[in-house]
């Protein structure tokens, strides 16, 4: 606070409208892709006055705006992207056409995945969620070719030597046996491109539907597929308490 004036650090201003975590504000300022009041600003700890600073990225002006948190239930062969592909397949972008702000998604799910989506404009929490240091759990069900054996079981539970480093589950469990295959649950904190599928197959295992059905605190419950709401205030304060952010 300077003469009663209220600074906040450009980063952070950055995160609050929406354009980014801390980080990739940081990344952006180095860049020379921000100007304040029509000066290109190098300085990561150059603050800002929020009512009065005019703040560019990219030539854009931006402003703070409320944050928003919502879920969506990805259907089966959507891309978690935003905008169109170059190959004409459908994008969740679809599903949001009445989100009254624009939101990005805290995560990805494969294009035949199903499930849980955080997306919101809140960069900060975006990257908490990312983040295996935060630990997030991300609980799947997994429906598998074949019967799991317990002893499998046992060794999932052990971990795997995976082409880009080892991966262990947090927990998986069976939750049954549907004729020659098995429905799983199994939970990771990271989120490495196809982990649940590749970690599976390693064991003999080919997933035959994969959907998300929690991200930390925040349940997909019986959300239809397609359909997105918003968080409550007590699920936001729950995310917020997991990812060590305050309110």
């Amino acid at each position: 606070m300077e003469g009663g004036k209220v600074l906040v650090r450009l980063n952070r201003y950055l995160s609050m409208c929406g354009v980014a975590s801390r980080r990739k504000a940081d990344e952006l300022i180095k860049a020379g892709r921000v100007k304040v009041n029509g000066i290109v600003v190098r300085e990561f700890g150059y603050r800002v006055d929020p009512e009065k600073d005019t703040v560019e990225v990219d030539g854009k002006v931006v402003k703070p705006k409320g944050f928003v948190y919502i879920i969506l239930n990805k259907p089966c062969c959507y891309l978690t992207q935003l905008g169109s592909s170059k190959d004409s397949k459908k994008t969740i972008e679809e599903l949001l056409k009445d989100v009254p702000v624009r939101v990005y998604p805290a995560g990805r799910l494969d294009y035949n995945a199903e499930g849980l989506l955080l997306l919101t404009n809140d960069g900060e929490l975006a990257n908490r969620v990312l983040h295996p240091r935060y630990k997030l759990p991300k609980v799947y069900h997994a429906l598998v070719r074949g019967k799991v054996h317990p002893n499998t079981l046992k060794r999932m539970l052990e971990g795997a030597q995976l082409e880009d480093g080892f991966a262990k589950p947090d927990s998986v469990r069976i939750i049954r046996y549907e004729e020659d295959n098995t429905l799983l649950e199994i939970v990771f904190h990271e989120g490495r491109k196809h982990i649940v599928k590749r970690f599976l197959a390693h064991f003999g295992h080919k997933v035959l539907r994969l959907k998300r059905v929690a991200i930390g605190p925040i349940k997909l419950g019986k959300l239809p597929p397609g359909k997105w709401r918003y968080l409550n205030k007590e699920e936001v304060a729950k995310l917020k308490k997991a990812l060590g952010l305050k309110e």
